[in-house]
């Protein structure tokens, strides 16, 4: 087991993956150094056939046990827990979540791109594991790149993946989550509900359905390839495995890494080039995500960055320069969030559109004192409270900057801002940045 080390490794299954010791981390399981895994010849020839999977259900849940492998679209949740319990209801579907609402994100996106074989091997793997007989891939509708290009390897791969076919999906933050998912794929608004039953009881057409993040979904491939023993090759003990990390901000090469889980985040920036001025915080986790100081020698897994008070989420990391005022950064993803609202219960209707005039209230100036007084009022009416998770997620991001930047919030009382720049930090990394 190597933990928080450098990994390069060779894919072919009958090699052992060679380790070395140098930081920063390498890992190219997911994202290979080179685009030639991106046609079917060259998939082939750096991984493998797929093994024949037919009558290799029981068997693929339990390597799929041993691996530990753990969901990575955001919740974490043990892929081999979901498996079982969609399998256990029989007449199951399989859908894919490529969706990737996260506007800080774009590993999906790259993933899908660059690597679409995989994926779709991850689905195959998936339906032999639930005994399903059709699955959906689900892409966002303005995501025409990755759309096409998992269209034309269908096509390309009609025996094997006739079963499966792909959906659009609204651009929407909350269209991804998967009650969301389900509900739009049934026919109705893409709008999530924590409301039973849940999509693994009845979901899609009514049946059991397997919703799974396409990083997910890939590495299952490589599960099933190489086994659980390879698979924990990298990673950490409790967090086996590697992942795909959006880096944006203040780094000179914004654009999506894959690292071993357990990777100090000191490691996950230079291989983005290192930053290049002065940093105020990080962002960790995408817009429903928590800042935390810019420390670091924290971890980057769900253990780690518990003791930093942060979770992994979207799997995104924002540098924050100390140039930029925090916030009025917190106060635009607040905005954002409010109005991404599915506008199905009040705590998101009424609650997140005033703590975003609270906060930027705070942020330009003005009765900041009473804006802090209005968001500390608002914020317990909204947590917890919401039809789902949305309000809770934006709640937490409040929070998170209104103590990691108590300094900041008392020069805005006095009537200073420490910035010099009130730019916005987090765009979309582009295509051509998102290839390391």
């Amino acid at each position: 087991m190597t933990t928080a080390g450098a990994v390069e490794e060779r894919t072919r299954p009958e090699a052992d993956s060679p380790r070395t010791t140098s930081a920063p981390s390498s890992v190219r399981r997911l994202l290979p150094g080179s685009h030639d895994a991106a046609t079917w010849a060259g998939h082939v020839e750096r991984y493998g056939p797929l093994p024949w999977l037919t009558g290799r259900a029981e068997a693929l849940r339990a390597e799929v046990a041993d691996s530990g492998l753990s969901g990575r679209g955001g919740a974490g949740f043990p892929t081999a827990v979901k498996l079982e319990s969609v399998a256990a209801r029989g007449n199951a579907v399989v859908v894919a979540n490529g969706t990737e609402g996260e506007p800080a994100s774009a590993k999906d996106k790259i993933l899908m791109r660059r690597n679409p074989h995989l994926v779709l091997d991850g689905v195959l793997v998936a339906m032999a594991a639930v005994g399903a007989r059709e699955a959906v891939v689900a892409v966002a509708r303005k995501d025409a790149s990755s759309r096409a290009r998992l269209e034309a390897i269908l096509r390309e791969r009609r025996a094997q993946t006739g079963a499966i076919r792909l959906a659009e999906v609204p651009d929407r933050f909350v269209a991804g989550e998967e009650s969301a998912l389900v509900h739009w794929l049934n026919g109705g608004p893409a709008k999530p509900t924590f409301t039973p039953p849940r999509p693994f009881e009845r979901g899609f057409g009514g049946r059991p359905t397997l919703v799974q993040n396409v990083e997910t979904l890939a590495n299952l491939g490589l599960v099933a390839r190489y086994g659980a023993g390879r698979f924990r090759a990298v990673g950490t003990e409790d967090e086996p495995g590697s992942v795909l990390v959006t880096v944006v901000g203040a780094v000179r090469r914004p654009g999506v890494v894959e690292v071993a889980l357990g990777t100090p985040l000191r490691s996950v920036l230079e291989r983005c080039g290192g930053v290049p001025e002065p940093q105020r915080a990080l962002l960790v986790g995408g817009y429903f995500g928590t800042w935390i100081p810019p420390t670091l020698d924290v971890p980057l897994s769900r253990a780690g960055l518990r003791q930093a008070g942060a979770a992994l989420g979207a799997r995104t990391i924002a540098v924050l320069p100390q140039r930029v005022c925090p916030l009025a950064e917190t106060a635009r993803i607040v905005r954002y969030l409010a109005a991404e609202s599915a506008g199905q219960c009040g705590p998101c209707v009424f609650g997140l559109p005033a703590v975003a005039d609270s906060m930027a209230a705070l942020a330009r100036g003005g009765a900041q004192a009473a804006a802090l007084r209005r968001i500390s009022a608002l914020t317990p009416q909204v947590l917890g409270r919401g039809a789902c998770a949305h309000p809770d997620g934006a709640v937490r991001l409040v929070a998170s900057a209104l103590t990691v930047f108590a300094d900041e919030v008392d020069h805005h009382l006095a009537g200073s801002c420490t910035a010099s720049a009130d730019a916005p930090l987090l765009p979309i990394a582009h295509e051509t940045e998102s290839w390391r």
